[in-house]
């Protein structure tokens, strides 16, 4: 393995630059992600008015947070993307909390969406974060989303603290969504923090660790002033156990906290944070806190929980990357004095400085008027402005260092997941991965004028969203648009019309559905022409079999002996894979396939790269006759809760919807029903599920897997797809 090359020697083994204005160690980058409605926004509301970076608190519900600054979000009360802000924090050793801008901690904080239409904004942040504060409601415990950015935090392995908001709700039960952590997460998760009270009477926290309460000030709305203090009588018993049970899970996994405890000395609240500490830092332990960021309450330990448990830069495993071209894996170290290496994990259109690219420093400086590298193009750039984002402001900055969240303006040629680094250290970072569309419709503009403002404005959302694709089917003649939901495509037409002035008329949305085989068959395909001159001759035999569901398309290269030239069967290949894109029933992509080329002939003067493409789509086509080719459909994972008199009649629905009751589970006084239904029948749902229950139940729903369409929906699916092409002739 190699490592960065130095462009200075750090003196004595610092990685902090000297010019640097806060060290690495005292640098925290994390993001707050959750479930729909546990209160992301508003706890980050709160964490930037204690830290003193806003001086008035916005409220989602009154639209004038500082994280969701897009007109969309102030008016639907929820986040669609992902904002980037940076605070300061000190902490007092007497326990009490105050910010100070003279630097201490410099916490750069990630706000997500929770909605999984926007899955793509978690996913990418996930990939360039240290930690991770994980919010769960205090009424309903874990749900669906979150366990979906759970996933999204282990894939990545961001290290996280959890943290139980809404505990002043009706309902509110900290002892069950610790729980739910450790059953539905498999979470090690055990109580730092203990709130005291709950619903109306939640007052403040006991601190575990320090065996300390944290009382607030009942009439000070600001949640500013409280009080550290002994811990009630009353409480002193459950805050010894939680104590108790906190050393044990600890020194099961630390050695330092082990000793002590087996040889019978005092665990002290320094030991136990630091083991905490290291193995948070390790994913092995997530530390649990409680609170309500609407009341003000518990906030101030949450963020000296992320000080003190979640990493700098310098406690994860260095990034890595590979060398273009070979298999050299190269360690990126968290250096100032190393070679600049970064990671574009956001593009962002601006209405007033332009194209912002988000970039995460993993080594090294970059320096307005520096020149970086782009290994995927192999194009250099200037960097003619350096920012720092502060949500909806830009502030312009001389330098970026390791550990940094910055975004530059004017770069071209730059798709997410870019690396940019230093010329002559060619590097590529592992890029964030998006799952693919699973609903398109069509849209076309109203007037002539619109047309090119449309083509512009979908090719500039293209790039800044890696879930939204925009393509013109070539047997209609439509332009059609895909993305992760109803609400998801909703957003982007809503922004075509305001930021882009387009007004377009959209069709009722598609189902991607996807094509697959059932057994194995072969094919052969033959392109010839004679046309008096040099002719055209293509000749291939290829196999196709199932795949486990989920693999993806394989091709393989069989051929031995010469029967086709190695020249040509990269020609081949391109024509299985246009075959496999354009379907072979319906029009819709094939998953889940081997394809091998195993035969052919060829002919020495008129073979040519063309003929052998064609050749390999026909031998595709011709096996696919045989292979028992069927339709998938998208099933979605959903969860409803209902008031329990409902139950019967959205459990009737849900069957009327061809959907599989998974799961009901009972949860004080309302019912969760867990079902697995497919996207066709869910357009409309919101509304139903309105209709049915009052406007008491909710939903919420994520893509699960693909599963065979039944015979009978499959034959209108075909019937439709056919009669496409012919009402366009």
């Amino acid at each position: 393995m190699q490592s960065a090359p130095d462009k200075t020697k750090a003196a004595n083994g610092n990685p902090n630059a000297a010019d640097r204005p806060y060290p690495m160690d005292r640098t925290r980058n994390i993001g707050i992600a959750a479930h729909i409605d546990a209160g992301k926004t508003t706890t980050t509301e709160r964490i930037l008015f204690y830290t003193g970076l806003i001086h008035k608190m916005g409220d989602v519900d009154d639209g004038n947070t500082v994280t969701d600054w897009m007109e969309q979000e102030r008016e639907r009360g929820i986040t669609i993307t992902s904002a980037a802000t940076t605070c300061y924090w000190t902490q007092k050793e007497d326990g009490t909390y105050k910010a100070f801008q003279n630097i201490s901690h410099r916490v750069n904080i990630i706000d997500t969406p929770g909605h999984v239409d926007f899955t793509a904004e978690v996913e990418r942040s996930m990939r360039v974060l240290d930690g991770a504060v994980a919010v769960f409601c205090g009424v309903a415990g874990v749900q669906p989303q979150s366990e979906t950015v759970w996933r999204q935090a282990t894939k990545y392995r961001v290290p996280r603290i959890a943290f139980v908001n809404k505990m002043d709700r009706t309902g509110a039960d900290f002892q069950n969504a610790v729980n739910d952590m450790r059953k539905k997460l498999g979470a090690y998760a055990y109580p730092v923090m203990l709130p005291i009270g709950k619903e109306d009477y939640l007052r403040g926290n006991i601190d575990v660790v320090n065996q300390r309460a944290i009382i607030y000030d009942e009439n000070d709305e600001s949640g500013l002033k409280y009080q550290v203090t002994e811990i009630p009588d009353d409480l002193k018993e459950s805050a010894k156990a939680a104590l108790a049970e906190l050393v044990d899970a600890v020194s099961n996994k630390d050695d330092t906290v082990a000793e002590l405890v087996i040889n019978n000395q005092p665990v002290t609240p320094q030991v136990l944070k630091a083991a905490i500490r290291r193995l948070t830092c390790k994913i092995e332990f997530v530390p649990v806190l409680a609170g309500s960021a609407f009341k003000k309450r518990g906030v101030q330990p949450l963020v000296d929980a992320v000080v003190d448990y979640l990493p700098s830069p310098l406690d994860v495993p260095h990034a890595q990357g590979i060398v273009p071209g070979a298999e050299t894996v190269v360690d990126v170290p968290s250096n100032d004095h190393s070679k600049f290496c970064s990671l574009a994990f956001k593009l962002w259109t601006d209405p007033f400085v332009g194209k912002l690219v988000f970039f995460r420093v993993y080594s090294g400086q970059l320096k307005k008027g520096d020149t970086i590298y782009n290994p995927r193009t192999r194009k250099r750039e200037r960097v003619s402005r350096v920012m720092m984002i502060q949500a909806d402001k830009r502030i312009d900055v001389e330098t970026t260092f390791a550990g940094d969240i910055a975004a530059l303006v004017g770069l071209r040629n730059i798709t997410t997941g870019d690396t940019l680094c230093d010329e002559d250290f060619d590097v590529m970072l592992e890029p964030p991965t998006f799952p693919e569309p699973v609903i398109s419709m069509a849209v076309e503009p109203k007037t002539k004028a619109d047309r090119e403002k449309m083509s512009e404005g979908l090719q500039r959302l293209a790039e800044e969203d890696p879930t939204f694709r925009c393509f013109t089917n070539e047997e209609t003649g439509q332009l059609i648009i895909a993305g992760m939901g109803e609400l998801h495509l909703e957003i982007i037409r809503d922004r075509l019309f305001r930021e882009f002035k387009v007004t377009a008329n959209a069709g009722a949305p598609q189902i991607a559905y996807r094509e697959t085989f059932t057994k194995s068959a072969e094919g052969v395909g033959k392109f010839i022409r004679q046309s008096g001159g040099r002719g055209q001759y293509g000749h291939a035999v290829v196999t196709v079999e199932p795949n486990e569901r989920g693999k993806g398309v394989e091709i393989e290269n069989k051929i031995v002996g010469g029967a086709i030239p190695k020249e040509y069967i990269p020609a081949v290949i391109d024509g299985i894979e246009e075959a496999i894109k354009g379907g072979v029933i319906a029009g819709f992509p094939v998953v889940d396939v081997k394809v091998s080329v195993v035969d052919g002939t060829f002919h020495e003067v008129d073979s040519s790269e063309l003929a052998f493409k064609m050749a390999g789509i026909f031998a595709v086509k011709e096996a696919a006759k045989q292979a028992g080719a069927i339709l998938l459909e998208p099933i979605m994972k959903v969860e409803v809760t209902t008031p329990d008199e409902y139950q019967g009649d959205l459990l009737g629905d849900i069957n009327r919807r061809r959907g599989k009751i998974i799961h009901i589970d009972a949860k004080e006084g309302s019912t969760i029903l867990q079902a697995e239904v497919p996207l066709a029948e869910m357009f409309g749902y919101a509304t139903a599920i309105r209709s049915l229950s009052k406007g008491r139940a909710a939903y919420s729903m994520e893509p699960f897997r693909f599963e065979p369409v039944p015979a009978s929906i499959a034959a209108t699916i075909l019937d439709s797809a056919k009669a496409k092409p012919a009402a366009r002739s």
